[in-house]
């Protein structure tokens, strides 16, 4: 009974911490583009590099927060990132020019590094298989109202500068990590404290795991164009900034509505491997059908189908790369299970922002679209033939 109501407590905080962390990071990230891009005319790439460098960083480097996680416990690691991303909200404030801007997110990107590992493998440890998929459908469900409310808050800051946007981001995770550092008790995300040596080798040794990390990269390159091209094609079809916000507001609304029956019954007829292909070629296929789009609402209803293909595939993603983690080395896996981020984020940004920027002195603005839906329909074929052929198809998989 204690350890089950360790447990209740944990999943309790961990969702209370994670809306101050996902709205945190919405007040700012959005907006990147539309400032940097749209109001300074800086080059999409210049931008694009930046937004991918921290991608890469904070994913990339996730098995070296993940290893020092299991030795030391997640705590000091999560209260040392939330405070230097904090610090790295504080440099944007004041970049006027693409090198602090990359520095800024280098800065956020270690933080994420020291942070996000030790987090994800505190969900893995306090969380039962029968019960994750559930767990990270309503952690979804969270991060889309908070998403909304920090792309709210961010559009409205926008207004007077974008100093205070990069701001108001800081003084989100400065208020984070204190909760941590007061409310968090001190787990260890391992089984044992393991060495970080000893845990790298463990993960760099599970080569069906890295396949299907490295696979993921497609699937997160599609997935990061939320914070690059996707809200200047809104703000281009709206002639408002504001209208990003009403972007976030959609994902909130179905994912509030749809995430959880969907992985309900996700649950209960489909097979983890058949929600996350499903969810993979639903995004391409709206990634395609964005670049006939002239109107804001048929911008709108493309981007509906592309945010339930993510509602269908994230669930079911996070709980395969959970089904890998071995005790002794959880936060190291969960670290090392974020590297398709980062490759697919690099990828994604700066080919995206080398795309949009490619399409405007071609004069084909169907281009990034076309590439991205490519990328999207490999990423679909590499998974449908790495998975084994009793799990390609749709039968029932109850408790999968």
């Amino acid at each position: 009974m204690a350890a089950q109501r360790a447990r209740t407590l944990g999943r309790r905080f961990i969702m209370l911490d994670n809306l101050r962390v996902v709205a945190g990071f919405f007040v700012v990230f959005p907006l990147i583009s539309l400032h940097f891009v749209d109001q300074m005319g800086w080059a999409a790439a210049a931008v694009g590099l930046a937004l991918g460098l921290r991608q890469l960083v904070q994913q990339g480097l996730g098995l070296i927060g993940g290893s020092l996680a299991d030795r030391y416990g997640a705590k000091p690691l999560i209260v040392a990132g939330m405070l230097l991303r904090a610090a790295g909200f504080a440099v944007m404030a004041v970049a006027h020019h693409p090198g602090v801007l990359v520095f800024s997110c280098l800065l956020s990107g270690l933080g994420g590094m020291l942070f996000d590992p030790p987090r994800g493998a505190l969900i893995v440890k306090l969380t039962r298989a029968h019960e994750r998929s559930r767990f990270y459908s309503l952690l979804m469900m969270q991060d889309s109202a908070a998403a909304m409310g920090g792309a709210l808050l961010g559009t409205w800051l926008l207004g007077f500068d974008f100093f205070w946007v990069a701001m108001g981001g800081s003084f989100a995770f400065v208020l984070a990590a204190l909760a941590n550092a007061w409310l968090l008790p001190a787990y260890r995300v391992a089984s044992t404290r393991t060495a970080p040596l000893t845990a790298i080798r463990t993960v760099l040794s599970d080569k069906a795991f890295l396949v299907f990390v490295f696979t993921l990269s497609g699937y997160y390159a599609l997935g990061v164009q939320i914070m690059l091209l996707l809200p200047i094609r809104i703000k281009q079809l709206a002639g408002t900034a504001q209208a990003v916000s009403w972007m976030y507001a959609l994902d909130a609304v179905l994912s509030l509505t749809l995430l959880y029956p969907l992985a309900r019954w996700g649950e209960h007829y489909l097979r983890l491997e058949t929600r996350v292909l499903a969810g993979v070629l639903t995004m391409a296929v709206s990634v395609a059908a964005m670049a006939w789009v002239h109107d804001l609402r048929a911008a709108f209803v493309v981007l509906s189908i592309f945010f339930i293909g993510s509602l269908i595939a994230e669930p079911a993603r996070e709980a395969l790369l959970a089904r890998f983690a071995r005790p002794h080395a959880r936060a190291s896996y969960t670290g090392m299970g974020r590297f398709g981020l980062a490759i697919g984020g690099l990828f994604g940004y700066t080919g995206g922002g080398w795309l949009l920027d490619s399409a405007r002195a071609l004069q084909m603005p169907a281009l990034p679209w076309m590439v991205l839906a490519a990328v999207g329909l490999v990423t679909g074929l590499a998974l449908y033939w790495q998975f084994p052929p009793a799990r390609r198809g749709a039968g029932l998989s109850y408790g999968a």
